[in-house]
């Protein structure tokens, strides 16, 4: 599925949001915005691992969607830290329309998709920033390079393969996954477009 919408990725790639972050030429006011919105994005994304967690079928698969949901809270956490110092009250974020349309498709996967496509729909976005991480890391310079570093870490690739890992499990619709793989990784790009 990564091969497939390889496109997608190399577009987020290039946005000028990706490059500003790689070179430290993002303005401060892009990454408040960016900090605020994604913030609002992994609330939702934390709601849809539980989901996932919720409609597992073994205690493995729930220990993997536990996990992930731990991993998604550390990363909240990063971004709670980031908004004190910034100043944003992200009780008060109001999403931009691509968040949006990000948050109500993983929403409705989450809902009504059993756990492996909701997995499909959910494993883009992790597997995208640690690619991100680890082709920004060996340029990267400059403010963000924290953010760089996150993604770029091995703790992170560990999760991208977790989420992976969950496609494979009881239920898979392949065809279905693919088309929800590759419309979760065009709504990355429209998020990053948007930041």
């Amino acid at each position: 599925m990564w091969v497939t919408a390889a496109d997608l990725a190399e577009a987020c790639r290039r946005t000028s949001f990706v490059t500003g972050l790689e070179d430290g030429s993002l303005s401060q006011d892009r990454w408040t915005d960016y900090v605020a919105q994604d913030a609002f994005f992994l609330g939702e994304f934390a709601r849809a691992y539980a989901l996932g967690y919720a409609k597992a079928g073994t205690r493995a698969e729930q220990a993997t969607w536990k996990a992930l949901m731990d991993g998604v809270e550390a990363e909240l956490g990063l971004h709670r830290t980031q908004a004190e110092v910034l100043g944003i009250d992200l009780a008060q974020v109001e999403p931009r329309a691509a968040t949006l349309a990000y948050t109500d498709f993983l929403r409705a996967t989450a809902f009504t998709e059993a756990p492996p496509q909701i997995s499909a729909a959910m494993a883009p976005c992790m597997r995208l920033y640690a690619w991100l991480g680890q082709t920004l890391a060996p340029t990267a310079r400059g403010p963000y390079r924290t953010w760089v570093d996150t993604y770029a870490d091995p703790g992170f690739h560990s999760l991208a393969v977790q989420v992976e890992a969950l496609l494979t499990s009881p239920g898979a619709v392949p065809e279905r996954q693919h088309r929800l793989y590759r419309q979760a990784m065009a709504l990355e790009l429209g998020f990053f477009l948007a930041s």
